[in-house]
């Protein structure tokens, strides 16, 4: 049966996938960033740790350490079962078994728990979601979003993602979406449209390879950067 969620579920990613799903460069990793949807990732935790400025956006953190803990716990075993049954539609080089992937999950909510209620304080961590945003224009340099637009095409349809990815790059130059692909490996229905919505004057709609890939085919991301063509060169 092929893998198959009917809702958003918590499940966090490392600085370290972050960084290669993304592309992150040295000097991105340095930017203002914001991340959409990060849920229990560890990304916020470690780059702020070594520096960075990085907020994360999520409904998710209006509930407790523990609730966010518990739903966690609760979709683990799901989720790794259908993993496990789907082996073939995944590529095990990045996540090198069943095991790696426990643990790498594990360790970024770990990681995200640890770090919470203190980045919540310092406004790290922010209640909220797309398509609307609590943030001025320009707050940030590079806004990401990972696992949620684009995966999730049959609960949020294409006015959705326009309406999100605008949004995103109101506050932010440029934009990064990964995976192209949805639940169940097909590419997203709606990337044609948003490269359309987005291919004008002043904003450059690209997709481009990125080095990783776990969902089998899902080695790409969109990118999209306001200003003229010549800007973005």
């Amino acid at each position: 049966m092929p893998f198959s969620i009917d809702h958003v579920v918590p499940w966090g990613r490392s600085l370290e996938e972050y960084r290669a799903m993304f592309s992150l460069s040295e000097g991105d990793v340095a930017r203002r960033i914001l991340g959409c949807g990060d849920g229990p990732a560890s990304f916020n935790a470690e780059l702020s740790a070594r520096g960075g400025s990085v907020v994360s956006v999520d409904p998710l953190y209006r509930f407790s350490k523990a609730a966010i803990e518990r739903r966690v716990k609760q979709a683990f075993p799901s989720m790794m079962a259908q993993t496990s049954a789907n082996r073939g539609d995944f590529v095990w080089t990045h996540v090198r078994s069943l095991d790696d992937l426990g643990r790498r999950r594990m360790g970024a909510l770990r990681s995200f728990l640890a770090d919470f209620e203190a980045g919540q304080r310092s406004g790290r961590y922010v209640d909220a979601a797309l398509p609307v945003l609590p943030f001025a224009d320009d707050t940030f340099d590079l806004a990401l979003s990972s696992h949620f637009l684009f995966l999730y095409s049959v609960q949020f349809d294409l006015d959705f993602h326009v309406a999100a990815l605008r949004e995103m790059l109101r506050v932010a130059a440029e934009v990064r979406v990964f995976p192209l692909l949805q639940i169940g490996g097909a590419p997203s229905p709606h990337v044609t449209g948003v490269q359309e919505a987005f291919t004008t004057p002043d904003v450059s709609a690209t997709v481009e390879p990125v080095p990783y890939e776990f969902q089998r085919g899902g080695n790409r991301m969109l990118r999209l950067r306001r200003g003229t063509a010549s800007d973005s060169a």
